[in-house]
């Protein structure tokens, strides 16, 4: 998810009654909830490093425990004592842990086994950014604001928002189970109709809007050729609606792009890859072939001469 939906959780969790355990638990839980993120300083070393990284060892669970001793030592510092650090890792692992739970839910995914296992991990639920999520954070972060406001006007004690907290959080799963339940109801969608005379071999669904939760992207792939859908689940669903695009036919062009080193490591994150072999004029013979995941604006790129050998390799968004 986006760093504001992080730090609104973050805040949430401070609000919900975790801010007994510690004296600064808004600063160390928003710290917490979006640590993972740390990963960013990979981009120093260019676009396709981050791309590399992100994701990637910070979100595992077995870097959990070390990702949560960093805001911990950060307040500490700032604070200038020790006092109360178990606590505080509590909090912090709490805080950690809510970052890896938001991020499964989207497409891009999580690697959560990592060092052991690079598998990604999605649930393809939520667009990176979702407008009802933000609404109910930002309504618990705003309320206490409010009743502050209010409360002093009028001369009352104002509350804690532990409430409004604590239905924000309830509100997130309860949601996700909702988008949970449409998922599959898109998927059986696609997978209940035949296309250019055949059943589909694989569907997938995905979050277009971050508003609308009845608006998915849809993929169907055959064994020549994939379809993309913009569904509506409130509509009728035409399965002659979609855009066809024709799968390559294997060459030993395809399969010297696949051996360069960032092709081969692109298609270890591209669950619905789109192929594309184009000839180039110069040098004589040569073919470019373009691979980019349909979820995402990402492409790796070979260049292949007329030997089938690489001779260069890139990657852009």
């Amino acid at each position: 998810m986006d760093n504001l939906t992080h730090t609104l959780t973050g805040l949430a969790l401070s609000q919900a009654g975790l801010n007994r355990w510690y004296a600064r638990p808004a600063l160390l839980l928003t710290l917490a909830a979006n640590i993972p993120d740390i990963d960013i300083v990979t981009i120093a070393g260019g676009p396709f490093n981050y791309f590399q990284y992100h994701r990637g060892i910070t979100h595992s669970v077995a870097m959990a425990p070390v990702m949560a001793l960093l805001p911990v030592l950060f307040v500490c510092a700032l604070s200038r004592t020790m006092r109360g650090w178990k606590a505080a890792y509590a909090l912090s692992i709490i805080g950690v842990a809510s970052h890896l739970l938001l991020d499964w839910t989207n497409t891009y995914g999580v690697r959560f086994l990592l060092p052991f296992s690079s598998q990604w991990f999605r649930l393809d639920l939520n667009s990176l950014t979702d407008l009802w999520i933000w609404g109910v954070l930002i309504l618990a972060f705003l309320g206490p604001l409010l009743a502050r406001l209010v409360s002093a006007e009028i001369g009352a004690k104002p509350g804690a928002g532990r409430g409004l907290a604590l239905f924000a959080l309830a509100v997130i799963p309860i949601y996700d189970f909702g988008r949970f339940l449409i998922h599959q109801r898109a998927l059986e969608t696609l997978n209940s109709r035949v296309y250019q005379g055949g059943p589909p071999t694989r569907v997938a669904a995905f979050p277009i809007s971050p508003g609308d939760p009845f608006e998915w992207a849809g993929w169907v792939e055959r064994p020549a050729f994939v379809m993309r859908f913009s569904m509506n689940l409130l509509a009728e669903f035409d399965p002659t609606n979609g855009a066809v695009i024709y799968k390559p036919e294997p060459s030993p062009v395809l399969d010297a792009a696949r051996q360069s080193f960032i092709v081969r490591k692109f298609l270890e994150f591209a669950q619905f890859p789109l192929w594309q072999v184009t000839p180039m004029a110069d040098p004589q013979g040569a073919q470019r072939v373009d691979v980019r995941d349909w979820r995402f604006p990402f492409t790796a790129s070979a260049i292949v001469d007329s030997s089938n050998r690489v001779l260069s390799s890139s990657f852009h968004y």
